[in-house]
């Protein structure tokens, strides 16, 4: 869709307006002049509007209805029992309807995966699940009668979060060694998206250029801990985040992390933030949170850069993989200093260390684990073959 903005007009304007309306970002008021007419402006009260909107759903807050924010303003209106919900492949369905469907499952018993608005087979299967158990056809489609046994049963313990339960016991599962550990690694951009350009001594970088080049450089070293590494995309190529969702999910890892940069118009704007998944409807991968912290701590105490936190977000990317998943953006290459550490190798090298020790320290639980920015990777890969030669 054409990307709408503060200051345009039109029909697709008034349908963002009456959408926000309908959701409760804006007042609405059918006998007003404003809701009538088709030729709508995007003025500051809908700009205010859609920002609130995008907050709320941990999208990117920057006033502008993109194909993003568009998706989520319809998955955003409906509602459980407005329409037949099914697992398809070929359209798959998406909003707040499934979400509320995985929400009541969830409380009953049969669902624990994230509470996403995804109808998946992880959905089905948990509503196949309880369509057997109270005696109505298991044809995994949620319909009539299907909402009215939903409707009388109830739930009889609400709350809670069987997610972030699987979450951890598989992390503890899988114990404190790197070795055998499979780990996707997702450089940003690729192929004729180079992105942002930076002047270094050698000569012009460009984004696509240190985001491959630290991919490469942390793959190194897991693999030197006898980690299983993939990456998400070949180096002529730049899929979407929904396509690098899928080729993640065919390898069947444990973790994904997801290399970006960013860029301002301010060139004030410096500093590294994290990103995990987490949603209005309070579902949150409890793992991501956990290694988005980790990673973000390392690389503030072994690099200087500003601390700009991390956050929970709705993102296809970290939507839709199976395995938890963090982007981290490292920088802004529109920053002096940020662009600077970006186009240093040596720099690189820090950072790919902070990124290992990160995973290394989620792995270990919290149990003999080091003060920030002080683990080496020539600690962890002693400590790693001491482990193996143990076995």
């Amino acid at each position: 869709m054409h990307r709408l903005r503060h200051g345009d007009r039109g029909p697709a304007v008034a349908e963002v307006r009456t959408a926000l309306a309908g959701l409760g970002f804006l007042e609405y008021s059918p006998d007003g002049e404003y809701w009538k007419s088709v030729d709508a402006e995007f003025d500051d009260s809908l700009d205010s509007a859609v920002r609130a909107f995008q907050q709320a759903r941990g999208l990117l807050v920057d006033g502008i209805v993109d194909t993003n924010t568009y998706r989520s303003l319809r998955e955003a209106s409906y509602r459980l029992g407005a329409r037949t919900l099914i697992y398809q492949l070929s359209a798959p369905i998406y909003g707040d309807d499934v979400a509320t469907l995985q929400r009541r499952l969830q409380d009953l018993g049969f669902y624990v995966h994230r509470v996403d608005g995804f109808f998946g087979p992880h959905t089905h299967d948990a509503l196949v699940g309880f369509q057997r158990e109270i005696g109505l056809a298991a044809d995994g489609i949620c319909g009539a009668d299907t909402l009215r046994s939903l409707d009388l049963l109830g739930a009889r313990v609400t709350g809670g979060n069987p997610h972030k339960i699987t979450e951890e016991e598989l992390v503890h599962r899988a114990g404190p060694q790197l070795t055998g550990k499979r780990i996707v690694i997702d450089p940003g951009l690729g192929g004729a998206a180079r992105g942002f350009s930076v002047k270094t001594e050698f000569g012009e970088v460009y984004e696509s250029e240190v985001l491959w080049d630290l991919a490469g450089r942390l793959e190194g070293r897991m693999a030197a801990t006898g980690m299983e590494t993939f990456l998400s995309r070949p180096q002529g190529a730049n899929p979407s985040d929904i396509e690098r969702a899928e080729i993640s999910n065919a390898f069947e890892a444990d973790l994904l992390i997801s290399l970006r940069c960013a860029a301002n118009p301010s060139a004030a704007a410096n500093g590294v933030a994290g990103f995990y998944f987490g949603n209005s409807h309070g579902s949150v991968s409890m793992i991501g949170q956990l290694l988005s912290g980790f990673i973000q701590r390392e690389i503030v105490a072994r690099t200087s850069m500003r601390d700009c936190r991390t956050h929970a977000r709705t993102w296809d990317l970290l939507r839709l993989t199976k395995m938890p998943t963090v982007q981290i953006d490292l920088g802004y290459l529109s920053n002096d200093y940020d662009a600077a550490v970006l186009a240093d190798p040596r720099s690189r090298d820090v950072i790919a260390e902070a990124i290992l020790v990160s995973v290394k320290r989620l792995y270990l639980l919290g149990q003999d684990d080091q003060p920030t920015g002080t683990y080496t990777f020539a600690e962890l890969l002693a400590e790693e073959l001491a482990a193996a030669d143990r076995k």
